[in-house]
């Protein structure tokens, strides 16, 4: 028994050296997207389905992993809602020239809405 205990305590002492190295947690979701939170005065709070990190929320069924780092590794890739494709106001090709919805044809495409600014492709 004290030999297992000896164990936990030296497995756990090693962890923590090593956890001084990351200063992010990153997670990921099922859709590709990370987003890292620094570590340093971290809170972590589960509230029915939804996991809040700092300032960041996740619904865990979104979630497919999360993970120590020592850099950033936030995409800063959003996923495009069906409300916000609704309240496009303004569509750019990437050599930057207006185009219309149907004008449009497969590539990369800037669209601006209310909620924000995407890059989206059409394929």
């Amino acid at each position: 028994m004290k030999h297992l205990l000896l164990a936990l305590l030296f497995m756990a002492g090693t962890l923590s050296v090593h956890a001084d190295e990351y200063a992010y947690l990153t997670f990921m979701t099922t859709d590709g997207i990370k987003a890292s939170v620094k570590v340093s005065s971290l809170k972590l709070t589960i509230s029915s389905t939804t996991l809040t990190a700092g300032t960041k929320s996740f619904t865990l069924a979104n979630l497919s992993k999360m993970y120590f780092s020592a850099t950033n590794e936030t995409t800063g890739i959003h996923q495009l809602t069906v409300k916000a494709m609704e309240d496009v106001t303004d569509i750019y090709d990437l050599q930057g020239r207006k185009v219309s919805k149907e004008q449009m044809r497969n590539g990369a495409y800037i669209i601006k809405t209310k909620q924000g600014t995407y890059k989206i492709i059409v394929k």
